[in-house]
């Protein structure tokens, strides 16, 4: 469990809950899943101290649901957000089977096939009770996510200025805890925005392969389940959307105090918002695009083979058409009867493979010019 006190542009962490708000600023609370279990208790009186109000028992079996979808709820006196987050593993983590299940993107008891950057990606939720001046965030065991965040925090603080009101906003310390939420669900965000080059590039791989004519493809499992985390993550992602959303109109209905500081507070809650919104679109219309793209390179490739299919069926029906004469020809000079003509002529042999062969040659001329047996095939 890390506490920071945030008070304009000061930040102070520390690992005690405290028992009071700072004069003016406020309290961020972050814990793990398992630390907010083990301290429920204590994090409740915190909260009554800090806001006269704690949380209510359905919200509280929300935040220790690891398999909970992104959703947005609220009560009289705080809201409540659960986003998943979309964050990239180590390549030297190995995650365990019980992890690869619940993020959503592996088949339960199964070993993950498709592309390694898939196998990297974790989906596990992150919820946020924002109150007006504490922001509570229970993340996942040794969550990446807010330790990048803390560090960002604690460096905007060293490098702020005091001379400059200003530089508040400019180096990144966030107003309010509302806004807090906000960027590090941006964060969060982003972080999956830096897999598309990657998931790209190994996608491109498989197209090539099944586009080569000559290369024949064997990886259809990992094509499959690589076709189904993109759709689950494209799920995913609507359900972050339509939490975002949910979050963005209940903007609207917060009333905020009739001054220059709050309004433009207010206002920046909105255009960071629709920001967070704007980065979710782009993630659905990557996944949306990976998806078509990989969807056409299938259809692409049965249509060469069935292409390359036609062509032999094609050059063999020319070949056979070829030696149907041929064969005419042999059978009825194979024929038991005691007199046929030219069967005791001496030239009648040379005369007979000359003729076959000026058949052969001349339909294969004109099955030649016919395209009959061109390659069509660059």
């Amino acid at each position: 469990m890390r506490v920071f006190c945030i008070s304009g542009a000061q930040v102070q962490a520390g690992l005690a809950l405290p028992e009071q708000l700072p004069e003016q600023g406020y309290v961020w609370i972050a814990c793990s899943r398992e630390a907010f279990l083990a301290e429920l208790g204590v994090i409740q009186n915190t909260l009554e101290k800090l806001t006269g109000q704690t949380l209510v028992d359905l919200h509280v079996s929300d935040l220790l649901n690891a398999q909970l979808p992104s959703r947005f709820d609220y009560s009289s006196h705080y809201d409540l957000m659960v986003f998943r987050r979309l964050a990239q593993r180590p390549d030297s983590a190995a995650a365990s089977p019980a992890a690869l299940t619940n993020n959503g993107l592996a088949p339960q008891g199964g070993k993950r096939s498709g592309p390694p950057v898939l196998h990297r990606i974790d989906t596990s939720p992150v919820g946020f009770a924002v109150f007006d001046r504490v922001l509570l965030s229970v993340h996942p065991a040794d969550c990446a996510v807010r330790e990048a965040y803390a560090s960002r925090l604690l460096a905007s603080t060293q490098a702020h200025d005091a001379t400059d009101p200003r530089s508040t906003s400019a180096r990144g310390v966030p107003h309010n805890p509302a806004d807090m939420m906000l960027r590090i669900v941006s964060h969060m965000v982003d972080g999956y925005l830096d897999l598309r080059r990657e998931l790209s590039r190994q996608l491109d791989h498989w197209q090539a392969e099944l586009l080569h004519p000559r290369t024949r493809f064997n990886r259809w499992d990992a094509l499959l389940h690589a076709r189904m985390a993109l759709h689950q993550l494209e799920a995913l992602c609507d359900d972050q959307h339509t939490a975002m959303q949910s979050w963005t109109e209940s903007l609207d209905s917060w009333r905020v105090a009739e001054d220059g500081t709050a309004e433009r507070e207010h206002e920046l809650l909105k255009i960071r918002s629709r920001d967070v919104l704007e980065h979710i679109d782009r993630v659905v219309q990557h996944v949306r695009r990976l998806e078509h793209n990989t969807e056409t390179a299938v259809q692409m490739h049965f249509n060469v083979q069935g292409n390359r299919t036609n062509d032999i069926m094609r050059t063999l029906t020319a070949l056979t058409a070829i030696f149907l004469p041929l064969n005419l020809i042999a059978g009825i000079f194979g024929m038991n009867f005691e007199f046929i003509p030219w069967l005791h002529q001496a030239s009648a042999f040379w005369w007979t493979l000359g003729s076959m062969g000026a058949i052969a040659l001349v339909m294969g001329l004109v099955f030649w010019r016919k395209r009959y047996l061109a390659r069509t095939g660059g």
